[in-house]
């Protein structure tokens, strides 16, 4: 039997989906750990810390939340001031719920196109935490 190689798109837009689901029906709120240095993520940038930015995403803190397959977008309000927001899902870290720290961390997909665009920049980011490339799971609190 020859082995054949299948191309499977990302998983990570299906798991930020569900797991968002999930947590609304578990009344509580999800928040999402974004890389701001990712190329293309759009947020607003006098809250990002460490190169991160952690933003609220239940439907009382956003509007027109909209996961696709390539990107998650919403409009919302920072310090009174209207943005739309814009976060290519390579960049969405992590997505937990904010009573109980339940949730997910995201890591390198086979296949999947280096979040940090393979470029000089984003010193923030540590690969060496993972040092098989595979992806691993923490609880985030």
């Amino acid at each position: 039997m020859s082995e054949m190689t299948i191309a499977m798109t990302s998983s990570r837009p299906y798991l930020v989906r569900s797991l968002n689901e999930w947590i609304l029906d578990n009344d509580c709120t999800p928040y999402i750990v974004v890389d701001a240095g990712v190329q293309g993520v759009q947020v607003p940038t006098e809250h990002v810390a460490n190169g991160q930015i952690v933003l609220n995403i239940s439907p009382g803190a956003v509007r027109g939340l909209v996961i696709g397959n390539g990107a998650l977008e919403f409009s919302a309000r920072f310090g009174g001031v209207p943005m739309q927001v814009f976060i290519p899902l390579q960049a969405v870290i992590a997505i937990y719920a904010k009573e109980n720290g339940e949730g997910m961390v995201f890591g390198s997909e086979p296949g999947s196109p280096d979040p940090d665009g393979g470029g000089d920049e984003k010193p923030h980011r540590r690969t060496d935490d993972r040092p098989s490339g595979r992806p691993t799971l923490k609880v985030v609190k």
